[in-house]
């Protein structure tokens, strides 16, 4: 079995959809500590032709807590009108916009399981069949940690492959996970261009972007441009 495990990204750029695209079971990891200034509450979409970025608003977040133990704010509305506003001419907009809308409206309030909801969603949308479950929901060592408790996960899940973001070839050794007859490789993405409106094309945007101008079709091909390392 094949299997990765990130921390939980807001509607994230289209690496993050290859890597969930690529494994068999995608592990949301949930209950390992909140980054600041990272990737786990905010993206960038296009605005007025640049990239913007967007966050969610946070209740009580803390690079001292687990990003389960922290609650979504009240600012999307807000975010949900900003994407409205900056892509409501964009070709696949009345497809999209629902899905988009449906994350936004959530009652729940759990930063995991929200963004976890919308780490689904569009996976459903894109029709990808890929088994979702949350590290929190795995009985596992919770005194190891990084590429030790990493390596307890694949072996809790009988995972023979590991697949990693292309940023992690300095956090995790092959030889490692071989000694646990694990494969262990990196998934490297190749640049996607495709027409934003009639502007210079502005890369690694949120999925948001991508959906919004291209087709399922499309997208799901876009899927494949990566390679393993």
């Amino acid at each position: 079995m094949t299997v990765a495990i990130m921390q939980p990204y807001f509607f994230p750029y289209i690496g993050y959809w290859q890597l969930i695209n690529a494994v068999d079971t995608f592990v949301i990891y949930d209950d390992v500590n909140y980054i600041n200034k990272g990737y786990i509450n905010r993206n960038s979409i296009l605005v007025n032709g640049k990239s913007q970025q967007f966050t969610i608003e946070l209740m009580g977040a803390s690079q001292n807590k687990l990003i389960n133990e922290i609650e979504v704010g009240n600012n999307l509305k807000k975010l949900l009108k900003t994407i409205e506003m900056s892509y409501k001419k964009a070709p696949y907009f009345d497809i999209v916009f629902p899905a988009i809308e449906d994350v936004l409206s959530q009652k729940e309030n759990n930063l995991a399981k929200f963004i976890g909801y919308s780490i689904q969603k569009i996976s459903n949308y894109l029709e990808i069949g890929t088994n979702f479950i949350y590290s929190s929901d795995i009985e596992k060592d919770n005194s190891l940690k990084a590429q030790d408790k990493i390596l307890d996960i694949c072996q809790k899940l009988n995972a023979n492959n590991y697949i990693n973001a292309i940023g992690g070839q300095e956090l995790y050794d092959k030889k490692r996970f071989q000694e646990q007859s694990i494969v262990l490789n990196f998934l490297k993405t190749q640049l996607v261009e495709y027409k934003q409106y009639k502007n210079e094309f502005v890369p690694y945007l949120s999925i948001i972007d991508i959906l919004m101008f291209n087709s399922i079709a499309d997208v799901k091909d876009m899927l494949k441009r990566y390679e393993l390392i």
